[in-house]
């Protein structure tokens, strides 16, 4: 019953937003919002003191590696859902029953693709939340905004065109097999029985259609727009939460296959597209005049971590999920910040936003605190998480994969710190005056931030255990 609770508790209350009549920002929808997102996260917490059944005949259950997705995704939602009381008070999008109802709408299909144990279930899952944030993008109602909009559906609906496939590929290579169709447990366990091209056909298209959902390069066309345009706080939830709820499609098909004994061909497919992203992140950081679309490229690089640490196995399988929290929270950290500039200046560009520490010294203190977060400096986690999967591919017999990471991960850090460093410390426009900071604005990115440095210097105890069995089910193991 909970696991159904916590997929429903959103659904009726985006639902009871719809119902309102009046279209505007009212204290009871934001109310509802905090009030929903608090619920969700009580009940996603029941799930680590006391282990749920699986529910509707074993389609929805909470495995490791999906436990940690929910709880990530309910963290950043509450974060986010704190943040809106005071984002909503400064500016009222056009369409406010929509704007809040799809907020919950999203935070439902989220919910849905992680505890999801049957994979056209998260198929499902993966298509809502498309569904649920076009409406979100297109805020400021204008021709920038349309377009980003349309092509965020062009292409993700091209992404999840291609994982419907591998879905259909994935139950052909079932056919012969014993097991219940497209549920997890019964795919892995009976994997050896998997017939081998269908899997590869499977995992290929998988790969692409949520790849493209991820924005692994070079399928990520279509996030310097969507996150320059959508409102910060979307553009987090949108970087924290959906890339890794589509990251959990991969690693899904990925641990079919690696059970089936296709590591030689899953693995180096694997490292190609995270060596790509890299690489492709690194090349457009530099240059970049817009801390949001900044923030996309680097949205690009972390996914390209993520499909790295998965590809090199071993503790590189460890790191990727431990890279998988670190991720999301300061995603969702540094464009709640970003947000904040916006509110106060209404650009995200730099040329326009210098001398942040001046004018808005406690969100640029937290800019800069996450420009050395998301670029892996200690001691926060992404430090942590990145070392280990440097780790795995030196101990795994690939310096060249550990050189080139390090080198790419070097020049990026340089381009962010350019871009970043000058909004921060750079001389303010004349006449720009200390501007007053909601504290509403400012707790969820610093609860965010505490638990990125948290998870660098330490890692609870039921955390580290959940961590080393979702490592253990991609072929991995803690290190």
């Amino acid at each position: 019953m909970r696991l159904l609770a916590i997929i429903l508790l959103p659904v009726l209350a985006a639902a009871m937003e719809l119902a309102i009549p009046s279209r505007r920002i009212t204290p009871w929808r934001v109310g509802l919002l905090v009030g929903t997102a608090g619920a969700h996260a009580a009940l996603v917490a029941t799930l680590w003191l006391a282990p749920s059944e699986p529910a509707l005949g074993g389609w929805l259950g909470a495995d490791a590696l999906g436990l940690v997705v929910l709880s990530l995704t309910t963290v950043l939602f509450l974060a986010t859902a704190l943040y809106a009381v005071g984002s909503l008070r400064r500016e009222s999008p056009r369409g406010g029953r929509r704007f809040v109802g799809c907020l919950l709408a999203f935070l439902a299909a989220t919910s849905l693709v992680a505890l999801s144990q049957h994979l056209a279930m998260l198929w499902v899952g993966m298509e809502t939340t498309t569904l649920a944030i076009a409406p979100l993008i297109f805020h400021r109602h204008d021709r920038r905004s349309l377009e980003a909009v349309w092509k965020y559906l062009l292409v993700s609906s091209v992404g999840i065109a291609l994982a419907l496939l591998g879905t259909f590929f994935l139950a052909s290579a079932q056919l012969d097999a014993p097991g219940r169709p497209l549920i997890l447990g019964d795919l892995v366990a009976h994997a050896h029985a998997l017939h081998p091209a269908w899997l590869r056909a499977a995992f290929l298209f998988l790969l692409v259609g949520f790849g493209t959902k991820m924005g692994l390069a070079p399928m990520h066309t279509w996030k310097p727009d969507t996150y320059g345009e959508a409102p910060s706080l979307v553009s987090g939830l949108m970087a924290g939460a959906l890339t890794s709820c589509a990251f959990l499609g991969v690693a899904r098909v990925t641990e079919v296959a690696m059970a089936a004994g296709l590591g030689p061909f899953v693995q180096p497919v694997l490292l190609a597209f995270g060596l790509l992203s890299l690489a492709v992140a690194a090349m457009f950081v530099l240059g970049q005049s817009d801390v949001k679309r900044l923030l996309a490229y680097s949205s690009v690089e972390h996914m390209g971590l993520l499909v790295l640490g998965l590809g090199l196995g071993g503790v590189g399988a460890y790191g990727t999920v431990l890279h998988l929290i670190n991720n999301g929270f300061s995603k969702g950290w540094l464009f709640l910040v970003a947000g904040n500039v916006v509110l106060a200046t209404g650009s995200s560009a730099a040329a326009a936003n210098r001398g942040l520490i001046r004018t808005l010294p406690a969100s640029g203190l937290l800019l800069v605190l996450g420009l050395f977060a998301v670029t892996g400096s200690p001691p926060f986690g992404l430090f942590l998480s990145e070392l280990t999967i440097v780790r795995a591919a030196i101990g795994g017999g690939h310096p060249w994969v550990a050189g080139a990471m390090l080198l790419l991960l070097a020049v990026i850090f340089i381009g962010m710190a350019v871009l970043v460093l000058e909004m921060a410390l750079g001389e303010a426009p004349a006449g720009a005056e200390r501007v007053r900071e909601s504290r509403w604005l400012l707790v969820g990115p610093t609860v965010l931030a505490a638990l990125v440095l948290m998870l660098g210097v330490y890692i609870p105890g039921p955390l580290q255990n959940a961590l080393a069995r979702a490592a253990v089910a991609l072929g991995g193991g803690a290190p």
